[in-house]
């Protein structure tokens, strides 16, 4: 069983597998997240023996540690399209391989990245695979001006939204200064459509439902590690 081994070593699995992935001369997104951050550990090692690449960071926390790793780091004023994003996940559907993004709270700064991105490369343990969306929250990150009247309407399309606050109290503020509403409508049925619902709200800037993004999910159960998706990535 996964717990035997646990999420931590789960998660490293399935990071260096990825960073295999990466080629010399690559311009990387980097993504955010624990899962993220061991990718990130992984693709250090390699720059150390000589691995030439840069990497658009998707947060403030990851720009920081990818410099103090010695990782280069690039922007979108020199590349407007990257080759490969390696990011992590909170939930996967296996099949569509829809996934929801954002409970560290990166989620706007990683689909600009992932969209940007020629591939995105997913690495999860199987604890983040799910049959439907939704067995969690979604975050929708919304503007800090005007939240209130935001969060009500969101309330008012049975979103059941929930402020997400630091630690100190106050509303969690993203690195674009935006607020976050956790919601959570229940299983998703049909994401493309609830996603467009979201994106309807005054005041939404961006969701986490990543739909159509990812190419490939690498998985890391306690026996080995599996891929999801096609064999050749998109040209």
């Amino acid at each position: 069983m996964s717990g035997m081994i646990g999420q931590d070593a789960l998660k490293r699995r399935a990071a260096e597998a990825a960073v295999a992935e990466v080629e010399d001369g690559m311009v990387l997104g980097l993504g955010s997240g624990s899962t993220a951050e061991l990718a990130l550990h992984a693709l250090a090692v390699r720059v150390a023996a000589g691995l030439r690449v840069s990497g658009v960071p998707t947060s403030a926390r990851t720009a920081g540690l990818a410099r103090q790793l010695g990782v280069p780091l690039a922007d979108f004023a020199a590349h407007t399209r990257l080759d490969l994003a390696i990011d992590g996940a909170d939930e996967v559907e296996p099949v569509s391989l829809a996934l929801i993004k954002g409970r560290g709270g990166a989620l706007l700064r990683e689909k600009i990245v992932a969209a940007a991105s020629r591939r995105m490369l997913v690495v999860v343990d199987e604890s983040k695979l799910v049959h439907r969306l939704g067995r969690g929250a979604i975050p929708v990150e919304i503007v800090a001006f005007g939240w209130q009247a935001t969060f009500a309407r969101l309330e008012a399309a049975g979103m059941h939204p929930v402020l997400r606050r630091a630690t100190d109290g106050a509303p969690f503020l993203t690195d674009g200064g935006n607020h976050i509403a956790d919601c959570s409508p229940g299983q998703i049925d049909d994401a493309a459509a609830l996603d467009r619902r979201l994106r309807d709200v005054i005041g939404v800037v961006e969701t986490g439902l990543f739909l159509g993004l990812a190419w490939r999910v690498i998985v890391a159960s306690a026996k080995d590690v599996g891929w999801l998706g096609p064999e050749q990535p998109p040209t």
